[in-house]
């Protein structure tokens, strides 16, 4: 028996990516006949297969990411439409600094608050920013006090994406700009390593408008009036340590200095808002011990051709002592013998007097229709309004209820300032003597304020001293936060139903670099799989079988 031989006969085409081989199979007296066969077999060109899958694996792979991504920022972020979030918002006050901390939802587009149980925490540390112009590296470590307040009230993974602002107010103010700058600066520092989220500007002097519109805000929100009728909104009159505000809707023309519009849904609000820096109730107390110094006729209170230095509004017996008059800071100074001649009169009827010339200082130089403090334009007082912070404050402590007429204020005021002051300070004995003695000039002062300067009926209950309504604090930092975070939600809504294309071109998105990073390390990855598994691969022919073998090489 004859041995059939083969020959092959390889024949390759550039137009096709295959490798074709053909071969005949002849008989033993190799003489082509009709019957002779030719097989073909084709093999891969394995360098651009192999080229093909791995494109072909890398791009499913980068678009499984790509959509498992967009899923998650969608859904997730869909869902987190109504989990908690947090904001941090510090205000810089004149005796004090407090920081809040808020939790709060979206839903169907629209924030929802709730200033109680763990979804608020606060803290307040003394004393306040502006205490710190002579050494603004002070102010850091009460600051950082605060900051890990607020740290240890929102969950950790949640920091990098709540944001922190701080606002500081009348104390503030009243420093030179370039102090100012330099407390800031060392705020900016303290925030920008606390962890949060925070930016430069967000730590700033805010205007006495703004304060006084962001207690308006709080105040209308605790009462549900707000985005309603503005004609059906409470005014809001603030009585602060530096400063005193007044913003309520007016329908009066009003210069554009004092006239602030605001939006909330889908209502505006027209109001008329001023912060009165110098009229608050500390500032205009020591307006009234500088006085006591004053050569000027036009003070508010002279001394007598003896040069005892009478103050009707310190209770019966009281005396400087060492402490007070650090307190006063350096207004009276014992160089002068002021010590010595100083008598407490004790007399309410002249401490309200001495008052409401202290709110009418400046009033000659209105250029206004109408002013009533100092030379600030003032309209018609109109509507409901809520006394807050030091109206409250006095009002408590003379034990009166939060609606008391202003008439239950001067009797309780008229008892105080007659009262011995050996007696006063055995009936409270926890406050200080500086605490303790200006309650008779704050309850002249608030009298004076409503009602001889504002025009407030004594027996008016349009009036109610209040420093929280329900379990809401009127607190105007609550308001700042209401505003912003409301207008924040609107201009996130107005992008899509959804605010995650917002996150995702936002400033300091994570979610873009994961956009462009993922793709590009899933792609890098394959590729490297791909180079690690690439297969070596042998063809055998087997005779037997009449056909080609490819086996993998291990």
């Amino acid at each position: 028996m004859r041995r059939s031989h083969a020959r092959f006969r390889v024949k390759s085409s550039s137009k096709s990516d295959m490798d074709p081989i053909k071969f005949h199979i002849r008989s033993g007296n190799h003489r082509p006949s009709s019957s002779s066969s030719t097989y073909t077999f084709t093999k891969p060109n394995s360098k651009h297969a192999k080229s093909n899958l791995m494109l072909t694996v890398a791009s499913i792979s980068v678009l499984l990411g790509f959509l498992f991504l967009c899923y998650s920022i969608l859904f997730s972020g869909g869902n987190r439409l109504g989990s908690l979030r947090y904001s941090v918002v510090i205000d810089g006050g004149s005796t004090g600094t407090r920081i809040h901390v808020f939790g709060y939802r979206v839903e169907s587009g629209k924030p929802v608050f709730e200033f109680s149980g763990a979804n608020y925490a606060s803290l307040k540390l003394h004393p306040g920013l502006s205490a710190f112009a002579d050494d603004p590296d002070g102010a850091s470590a009460s600051l950082t006090e605060l900051v890990e307040f607020a740290k240890g009230k929102v969950p950790k993974g949640m920091w990098m994406e709540t944001e922190v602002r701080l606002m500081a107010t009348a104390g503030m103010r009243l420093l030179e700009l370039p102090v100012q700058e330099k407390i800031l600066r060392v705020t900016r520092r303290v925030l920008k390593s606390s962890g949060f989220l925070f930016r430069d500007e967000w730590a700033s002097v805010i205007s006495g408008s703004d304060e006084g519109v962001y207690a308006w805000v709080v105040a209308n929100f605790a009462l549900g009036s707000l985005g309603g009728d503005p004609l059906k909104t409470t005014g809001i009159v603030e009585l602060g340590g530096a400063s005193a505000q007044v913003t309520f809707v007016s329908n009066e023309p009003m210069p554009a200095e004092f006239s602030r519009t605001i939006s909330f849904g889908n209502v505006s609000y027209n109001l008329y808002s001023h912060s009165f820096l110098h009229f608050g109730q500390n500032a205009a107390h020591d307006k009234l011990w500088g006085s006591l110094l004053s050569r000027d006729h036009n003070s508010a209170v002279e001394p007598t051709r003896e040069r005892i230095f009478t103050d009707p509004c310190a209770p019966k017996g009281y005396s400087l002592d060492t402490n007070t008059q650090k307190h006063l800071s350096g207004l009276l100074a014992l160089e002068n013998g002021f010590s010595d001649s100083f008598h407490a009169g004790g007399n309410y009827s002249e401490c309200r007097s001495a008052a409401r010339t202290i709110l009418q200082e400046g009033n000659e130089k209105c250029s206004y229709q109408h002013c009533s403090i100092g030379s600030a334009f003032t309209p018609k007082i109109q509507g409901k309004f809520l006394a807050t912070e030091n109206f409250f404050h006095t009002s408590k402590f003379f034990g009166l209820g939060e609606k008391a007429w202003l008439s239950n204020m001067i009797s309780a005021g008229e008892r105080f300032c007659g009262e011995d002051w050996s007696k006063l300070r055995v009936k409270d004995p926890s406050l200080r003597d500086e605490d303790l003695l200006r309650y008779c000039f704050s309850s002249a002062y608030i009298v004076s304020l409503l009602h001889d300067t504002l025009g407030i009926p004594l027996d008016d209950e349009r009036i109610q001293f209040a420093i929280q309504v329900g379990d809401i604090p009127l607190d105007w930092a609550l308001g700042a936060f209401i505003l912003q975070t409301a207008t924040e939600t609107s201009q996130h809504a107005a992008i899509g139903s959804h605010h995650w294309f917002y996150d995702l071109f936002s400033n300091n998105s994570k979610t873009l670099r994961y956009v462009i990073g993922i793709p590009i390390l899933l792609t890098v990855l394959v590729y490297l799989v791909s180079k690690w598994r690439k297969p070596q691969l042998k063809t055998i022919y087997d005779l037997e079988k009449g056909r080609y073998i490819v086996t993998r090489i291990r």
